[in-house]
């Protein structure tokens, strides 16, 4: 368990040391001393106003409760209305075979294998 330590332990230092080799560079000083002074700058904000945090965050958990709501109410329409459809083709085909047979020796029963695609035969 010692070496585990002493690993991590390396780590941090390591991470440190190349942080603070990096900050040599002026160009890389520069920027890292913007960055902390708007995220200070946020922080500061957020200490000062919790309620409003607060309030955001609720809202955009409602708005996303909200969309996921209607994507489940869509979902389940297309659902019933795919399943409407697997229901309603094998009664169109009853329709059109039927139709077929009435018209058998006429040229609306070749136009009914065309309406079926080549592939469809109604026997």
């Amino acid at each position: 368990m010692t070496r585990k330590n002493q690993f991590w332990k390396g780590m941090l230092l390591g991470a440190l040391a190349g942080g603070a080799i990096s900050l040599l560079d002026k160009p890389t000083r520069e920027a890292m001393k913007e960055n902390v002074q708007k995220t200070s700058g946020k922080v500061a904000y957020i200490v000062r106003n919790p309620g409003e945090i607060a309030d955001k965050v609720k809202g955009t958990a409602a708005k996303i409760k909200t969309t996921f709501e209607q994507v489940s109410e869509d979902i389940s329409y297309i659902t019933d209305k795919v399943e409407e459809l697997k229901e309603l083709t094998p009664q169109v085909t009853n329709i059109l075979k039927e139709s077929k047979e009435a018209f058998t020796d006429s040229e609306e029963a070749d136009h009914i294998d065309e309406v079926l695609g080549e592939g469809v035969k109604i026997k």
